[in-house]
């Protein structure tokens, strides 16, 4: 049965791709018609023909590597959103094809009438996929099992989650393969989360596998180890060789020599953005235009990240080091904005090319917090693996407020799949984050985990 339904959304996948491909093709037809009064121009259009291929070729990679089609974790607005700044960077794309061919005719009038059409047909047709998509598959019902706490903290996240696609219905904090037994019928997801003992942990595996359920794993640190391990043979014995955290040097080289093209020409491209900002900062509040503070990147070396700075010079003189939060008194008025768009991260740029920063990868911490979060987690130090970058998979994936350990897990999860193509998705999916309001909002107030209720839709199993 499970194999059904992954085969089924692989397939449901497959015809998004090609209905999207097809939409994108349509608004370019319809875009020439309207262009030449619905009469399609045979010259004009054979332009467009000769490089239709890498046009669609790099709709669908630009599609895939922004994960439009990943439905289970997005909502309606997410799926909006990610087709307008697609579509956008689409038009830029297919104007510097027609620059490189030569193809001048080709208009580029068509090229703006197809993004606007193009971005409404898009976004009508993923929102009808969107709900087909939880209609079909209903909210997957999910059986959390583990400690009474770290039940909570699953159901919290759950709760709060944009997705729809999954639901908490009940929750085992005891008597752990005994009472999933007991409740499997009613559950499609089961949910391992941390101290479950070996033997019933073992247990477990054998009865979801056997009834063919899907499984979900948490993120701690001995899950995270067994993240693309090497299978190796010797003689008759097959064993698995844990790889570490870090990433291969000729990656690494790689990595660096693509943060530098890519930091250059984004330093070209937001040069009038930098100076407008820098006379803002300048105008609004008394102080430097940039902030210069102490980071800890690769190898755990300090460095001065540099940021336009939006807070007041005496932010931190009574307080010593202290998070950021939301709705943050200390920041000024023009910082606001400059926090919500993250145009006070630009001059980190200057980092990148000087070899202190990457484009991505784990966020660099002060090295007050570093000594505080190392004391909490011993496995802290793992994420200084790599150069800290400007944006990076917590980014994307949590949100401003996730807590260090989270955060963490996202971080060691990046390290160890590394890839450049993930750094590309990385990126794209940055720029969706600049329009997401909670991203950009400092820590909230801790939740009193011990003391949180459970929702009364959750049955509890002790």
């Amino acid at each position: 049965m499970l194999k059904d339904k992954n085969k089924y959304k692989r397939t449901r996948k497959i015809l998004v791709f090609f209905l999207d491909i097809i939409i994108y093709h349509i608004s370019f037809i319809i875009s020439f018609l309207v262009r030449y009064e619905f009469v399609l121009p045979s010259f004009n259009f054979r332009a467009y023909q000769n490089i239709f291929p890498y046009i669609m070729l790099s709709f669908g990679i630009l599609n895939v590597l922004s994960g439009m089609y990943v439905f289970y974790n997005k909502r309606k607005v997410d799926l909006l959103y990610s087709t307008v700044i697609n579509q956008i960077l689409m038009m830029i794309i297919v104007t510097a094809f027609i620059f490189f061919s030569h193809k001048l005719a080709f208009p580029r009038s068509v090229i703006i009438i197809s993004t606007i059409i193009s971005t409404i047909l898009l976004g009508i047709s993923r929102i009808i996929n969107h709900n087909l998509y939880i209609e079909l598959n209903g909210r997957e019902k999910v059986m959390v099992v583990g400690t009474e706490k770290s039940c909570k903290r699953a159901v919290r996240n759950f709760e709060g989650a944009r997705s729809e696609a999954y639901k908490i219905t009940k929750a085992v904090y005891n008597n752990f393969y005994k009472n999933t037994k007991n409740n499997l019928k009613d559950v499609d997801v089961v949910y391992l989360t941390k101290n479950i003992p070996e033997e019933e942990k073992k247990k477990i595996y054998s009865l979801l596998t056997k009834k063919e359920k899907q499984i979900f794993l948490s993120s701690e640190f001995e899950n995270l180890t067994l993240l693309n391990a090497n299978i190796m043979n010797i003689e008759d014995e097959t064993f698995l060789e844990l790889t570490e955290f870090s990433i291969p040097s000729e990656m690494s080289f790689l990595k660096r020599l693509i943060d530098l093209i890519i930091s250059i020409i984004l330093v070209i491209i937001t040069s009038p953005i930098l100076l407008i900002t820098a006379i803002l900062v300048k105008l609004t509040s008394p102080g430097p235009i940039l902030y210069k503070q102490t980071r800890i990147t690769e190898g755990q070396n300090e460095f001065n990240i540099l940021k336009f700075r939006t807070m007041s010079v005496t932010a931190e003189k009574d307080t010593g080091p202290v998070l950021a939060t939301a709705n943050d008194t200390r920041v000024t008025p023009i910082g606001k904005y400059l926090r919500s768009l993250r145009i006070d991260e630009l001059p980190q740029l200057f980092n990148v090319l000087k070899g202190d920063m990457s484009l991505v990868g784990p966020r660099p911490e002060r090295p007050h917090f570093v000594n505080q979060f190392k004391k909490e987690n011993p496995h802290y130090y793992l994420r200084h693996n790599v150069r800290a970058g400007i944006t990076g998979y917590a980014q994307v994936n949590g949100k401003y407020a996730t807590d260090f350990n989270s955060k963490l897990n996202f971080d060691l999860l990046y390290i160890k799949q590394y890839s450049l193509i993930l750094d590309i998705q990385i990126m794209l999916q940055t720029i969706k984050t600049l329009f997401d309001k909670v991203s950009s909002q400092g820590v909230e107030e801790e939740i009193d985990i011990e003391n949180y209720q459970l929702p009364d839709h959750i049955n509890i199993y002790r």
